[in-house]
């Protein structure tokens, strides 16, 4: 009985070894005829009921090892047919390869990554700082006064009870940092998420991504803040868009001004998107104030400066009409899945 059981495991080995190529099929073939019900295993279990009694023990034992290499040998040839790998060992080179699906990068990074692309071509360089800031970066420096509204709790997020750390409400502060850190020339630029305590709905939330720019020397003037916005809604938009600047104002820009582009959907014809003006907002910008400068160690009496800020998610609506902010956050793997092509 031993030795049939041997024999029988001899050629289990040989049948897989023979198989150059294996197949699922090949494997589900062997598991039924050695371990199913009616399989040569099974049969053995009906012979055994004949072993003399002081012979059991060590047949017993062979039956449940033969059984055991059998079920492991079936399944490594199973696994080995899924994976394409012959019995050999070797890789099937002419199996069909299996890609996996390839993820994309999020909308918000692409935008990001264009934009700061964009101001590197100008010689703008990436500065970076914390999120979480004191008054004096945030506000104070920036000549902001004591009363206004953007210092309210309705809009800022305060650490604490402590008034004087928040939240970043703009990415401004790393300017203010980068001022104090080095002296003229400076031309950086500050991506980042910032944070306001709005309520969140399809178009506001309560924390969002800035990218800003500024750019410190002698003799800078709002020519050369133009000359640099047309650059970039060109390269961001497309040659023919054509820009517009409308007064406004900041606390830290004077002049302040916000600059609007042709509406790239309908040609600045007019239609919904724009709601039939034919242009469409997209950042606000200005020549930085002396009294900035001045909080910042810079003499505005040498130097000047512009500066402007924009919203990622506003210019990737614009790219991309995502009409609904919370989409950017809530990781639908579905919605990302609609930007592979722009990676």
């Amino acid at each position: 009985m031993i030795s049939k059981i041997e024999q029988l495991e001899a050629e289990l080995k040989a049948e897989i070894a023979a198989l150059e190529s294996p197949t699922a099929a090949d494997a589900e073939a062997l598991r039924i005829k050695y371990l199913s019900k009616k399989g040569l295993v099974s049969a053995l279990m009906e012979e055994f009921r004949s072993v003399p009694a002081e012979q059991k023990r060590a047949v017993g034992q062979a039956i449940n090892a033969l059984k055991t290499t059998a079920t492991q040998a079936i399944n490594d040839l199973k696994e080995a047919a899924e994976c394409g790998i012959g019995a050999s060992g070797g890789l099937d080179l002419t199996r069909t390869a299996s890609f996996a699906p390839m993820g994309t990068r999020h909308p918000l990074s692409l935008v990001r990554e264009e934009i700061i692309d964009i101001f590197r071509r100008l010689g703008f360089s990436v500065a970076e700082g914390p999120e979480i800031e004191d008054d004096w970066h945030v506000f104070e420096s920036l000549n902001f006064a004591a009363d206004h509204p953007a210092r309210d709790m309705q809009d800022t997020f305060f650490i604490g009870r402590n008034p004087e750390v928040l939240l970043r409400t703009h990415t401004s502060s790393v300017q203010t940092r980068a001022m104090m850190a080095s002296k003229p020339p400076i031309r950086i630029i500050c991506p980042g998420r910032v944070y306001r305590n709005e309520a969140i709905s399809a178009r506001a939330h309560c924390f969002f991504h800035q990218v800003e720019a500024l750019y410190v020397d002698k003799n800078v003037t709002f020519a050369d803040l133009r000359q640099t916005l047309l650059y970039f809604a060109q390269e961001m938009f497309g040659p023919k868009t054509e820009i517009r600047l409308r007064p406004s104002y900041f606390p830290f820009t004077e002049p302040s001004a916000e600059m609007d582009i042709s509406c790239h959907l309908c040609g600045g014809k007019g239609c919904s998107f724009c709601k039939g003006t034919g242009w469409v907002e997209i950042l606000g910008c200005g020549m930085v104030d002396p009294n900035v400068l001045k909080s910042c160690g810079i003499d505005p009496e040498e130097y000047s400066g512009f500066a402007l800020g924009m919203g990622i998610e506003r210019i990737t609506n614009l790219k991309y009409q995502v009409k609904d902010l919370r989409m950017f956050s809530e990781n639908d793997v579905r919605f990302l899945r609609e930007f592979t092509a722009a990676h």
